[in-house]
């Protein structure tokens, strides 16, 4: 019997830089539903990848001194890499950059055009180059971009447009006709009232002011824009094609869901239907629009110092703690919130404590009682009932929970099933059965439920923490899993022994966490702002010309740092004394600011030896280590090259 397919995807991620925890939401979000789907039985294809064209990757490639290819190659390798730590189970990665892409998108357009859906004219308006988007004066919001809130600017070009307008009635009535097209229900609405009704503006779907893009045949000075280029994706990876689409296309093809963030929702739920409704290509089952994961109540910014990388996060808290924390934070209303205290309380309180401590407790008491073998239940009692009854109800609750992309919920019902069972054991106290062997009969029956309990846990989480599930079968000696050995409670093989109990999760040190975290998200800010500073900064005019003889009564040497020390009297001055090559001098320096002492000792400087000597604070001065202002308004030592001999002199 050939299986029901499930075709799921993630919106493709825009190559300009390493994705942040908050990007990686999305595609963890998928792969859950995308493992738990393969679960039921079905033919699943999960579709990822990278968006890699556009004005914006352009110049970013500019600035690095390098080619567009070669940035957005080194970014896809870095998602690929969040892909893999992640633990991530895509079936296809596209990315729009690849020859076949192109080249459908080509077609695509042509086709388009032929048929009178795509015209040339000419645009004028105000452009987002982060979003790639243009807006009118009217929804801009402060003067800003609606969606990210930076600065817009004039644009006027030659471009070609495809007739949103023409099919606007008949989006709006096919998405009032298919309430499911768009979820949650607020998407919906935002949509049809915000943007539909109001009147659909034709789409610019061309540019001329930048060439990394894929060209308009035709029209070779045109690149096809953002739109038609990236949306594609979701077909040109099955094989779609206007002249005759791959038998993978014909299979998996509508998609059952899109998943996308909010921000991107008007181009899929507008875009996106009447591009394929003009080709004459069936509309997408289902668009999930999910919230974002915002770092406490902010986005995520590098000059807030809140940049998390899933990569960090995995570090210390395993790559199923950072499934779990991310799968768990976000309702379907509203934005989730990441916080290093939130991570590891979450941690310590549902997995440490709550399905960590349970397997080793349960496999412990196993081992201590009876060996380590699962003996046959014997005495029953009421209490276990409830117990049974959730273990059973749970699976089918994630599954609902699952088809309705509530994740969260599907996370909560997985641990109120673990607080339940830890609950069992303070109801049952299998260690005061265990001190007396005439009721090791209604002990056997306690640590059976508990353990078909956690082989229940185990074969759930296959979906959301693949690892740990793997863990947990192992420690209770168990291969019965699959969706369809938790139809009933008492799989699980009397007189098979359990493995031997090992922690699941060790406990995060909240304070020394934090204590390292501080100061790394400080050190991230002041150097996000030391390079906005280094955009900025505007050299300070030129001073008066001189002549060379002015210069030369400049005496500049080079001397070597032997020992350094603050200077009592002051916060801001360093006393060094020097070897310049001539019997040695002291110097005081205004530099304690940006400079430790252990930072300058063994150190070559270069001073300007003939200063007249002050005293400063109580210290004599006898010259001026030579420094520069730097964008961040710090002052910044200027070290020669290392092998000049002291008392060198500069000219």
């Amino acid at each position: 019997m050939e299986k029901e397919k499930f075709y799921i995807t993630t919106a493709i991620a825009y190559a300009s830089k390493k994705p942040h925890i908050g990007n990686t939401y999305e595609v963890v979000f998928t792969d859950a539903i995308a493992r738990f789907k393969r679960m039921q039985g079905y033919d699943v294809f999960f579709l990822t990848g990278t968006d890699e064209h556009g004005m914006k990757i352009e110049g970013l490639a500019k600035e690095e001194g390098i080619s567009p290819k070669e940035h957005v190659d080194k970014v896809a390798g870095e998602i690929k890499d969040i892909c893999k730590c992640m633990n991530i189970s895509y079936d296809g990665f596209i990315r729009t950059t690849d020859e076949q892409h192109e080249k459908v998108v080509q077609k695509i357009f042509n086709k388009l055009y032929e048929q009178g859906d795509i015209y040339k004219g000419s645009y004028e308006g105000l452009y987002c180059v982060p979003c790639e988007s243009f807006w009118t004066q009217s929804q801009l919001v402060d003067g800003k971009c609606p969606d990210c809130g930076r600065e817009v600017k004039p644009a006027h070009e030659e471009a070609y447009f495809l007739k949103l307008s023409k099919y606007q009635q008949w989006l709006e009535d096919y998405i009032e006709t298919h309430p499911d097209f768009i979820v949650p229900e607020s998407r919906k609405k935002e949509m049809l009232n915000n943007f539909i009704k109001p009147g659909l503006q034709d789409l610019c779907v061309s540019r001329t002011t930048f060439t990394w893009s894929i060209p308009v045949t035709f029209d070779p000075k045109h690149v096809i824009y953002v739109w038609i280029d990236a949306l594609s994706n979701y077909i040109t990876a099955l094989g779609y094609d206007p002249d005759g689409s791959s038998e993978q296309f014909k299979k998996y093809w509508p998609c059952d869901c899109h998943v996308i963030g909010k921000d991107i929702m008007r181009f899929h739920s507008i875009y996106w239907p009447i591009m394929l409704h003009a080709l004459g290509v069936e509309i997408p089952k289902k668009l999930f629009g999910h919230n974002w994961i915002l770092f406490g109540e902010d986005k995520m910014s590098k000059s807030k110092g809140n940049v998390i990388y899933a990569d960090e996060v995995v570090d210390t808290f395993g790559v199923d703690g950072a499934r779990y924390y991310l799968l768990s934070e976000m309702g379907l209303n509203g934005d989730g919130s990441i916080t290093y205290e939130s991570l590891i309380e979450r941690y310590n309180s549902d997995l440490a404590n709550t399905l960590g401590n349970l397997v080793n407790r349960t496999v412990a008491m196993t081992k201590k009682y009876f060996g380590g073998e699962i003996r046959q239940p014997e005495v029953k009692e009421p209490v276990d009932d409830e117990l049974i009854a959730l273990a059973e109800e749970t699976p089918k609750k994630v599954a609902d929970f699952i088809d309705q992309y509530r994740m969260a919920d599907a996370m909560e019902a997985i641990m109120t099933l673990a607080r339940r069972a830890n609950k069992y054991i303070d109801e049952t106290e299998p260690w005061v059965l265990g001190k007396d062997e005439a009721k090791f009969g209604r002990l056997s029956t306690v640590l059976y439920n508990l353990l078909e309990t956690i082989r229940f846990l185990g074969v759930i989480l296959e979906a959301f923490m693949p690892e740990t599930s793997e863990k947990i079968l192992a420690q209770i000696g168990t291969d019965i899993k699959g969706l369809d050995s938790l139809k009933e409670f008492g799989g699980l093989k009397v007189g098979s022994s359990v493995g031997d109990p090992v922690p699941l999760f060790a406990r995060i040190d909240a304070a020394k966490f934090m204590e390292e975290a501080e100061a790394k998200m400080a050190a991230q800010a002041a150097a996000a702002a030391a390079e906005e500073a280094a955009d900025a900064f505007e050299p300070v005019p030129l001073s008066e010309q001189i002549t060379i003889d002015d210069f030369a009564k400049v005496e500049l040497r080079v001397a070597e740092v032997k020992e350094c020390e603050k200077v009592k009297k002051s916060k801001k001055l360093l006393c060094l004394q020097l070897d310049d090559g001539f019997g040695g001098r002291q110097v005081v320096s205004g530099i304690a600011a940006w400079y430790k002492p252990e930072d300058l000792i063994g150190k070559k400087v270069i001073i300007v030896a003939n200063l007249k000597p002050v005293t400063l604070c109580g210290v004599e001065s006898n010259g001026m280590i030579c420094a520069a202002d730097a964008p961040d308004g710090s002052a910044r030592v200027i070290f020669p090259d290392q092998t000049l001999p002291n008392g060198a002199k500069l000219r």
